[in-house]
């Protein structure tokens, strides 16, 4: 399914990011920026996982499903990657300032997501 497909990405990434944020970068980041990195891969790394498992408890694509599943992909991207963007270009000296008011807005789309969720198992009991 496409959730356990984004799952599995944003899981590699994850890794991926958090091994570059800790070693490669962490003589250019200052200790916020480097927290803020973290984060990021935080919640993709938790995203992933929540992706991989309503793979399985969706045994169907349904609307709902479907719905969540743009939600936490979009959500992560805008999230996480808005936050590698700030921090990747405040080290470098020219901070993308446009991507501020997009991590908030991927943080609600994550939001709507998980209430979506709590939805369903609502619906369901």
């Amino acid at each position: 399914m496409i959730a356990q497909l984004f799952g599995a990405i944003f899981g590699m990434l994850a890794v991926i990011f958090g091994a570059f944020g800790a070693h490669a970068l962490k003589k250019r980041f200052t200790e916020d920026q480097q927290k803020s990195f973290e984060t990021g891969v935080k919640y993709q790394m938790y995203h992933a996982i929540v992706l991989l498992i309503i793979g399985e408890i969706f045994k169907a694509p349904t609307t709902v499903y479907n719905s969540i599943v743009v939600l936490f992909v979009l959500g992560t991207v805008l999230f996480s990657f808005s936050i590698y963007g700030l921090c990747l270009s405040a080290a470098s000296g020219k901070k993308m300032k446009f991507l501020g008011p997009v991590t908030p807005l991927g943080g609600l789309l994550l939001t709507i997501g998980w209430a979506l969720l709590i939805f369903h198992f609502v619906a369901i009991l």
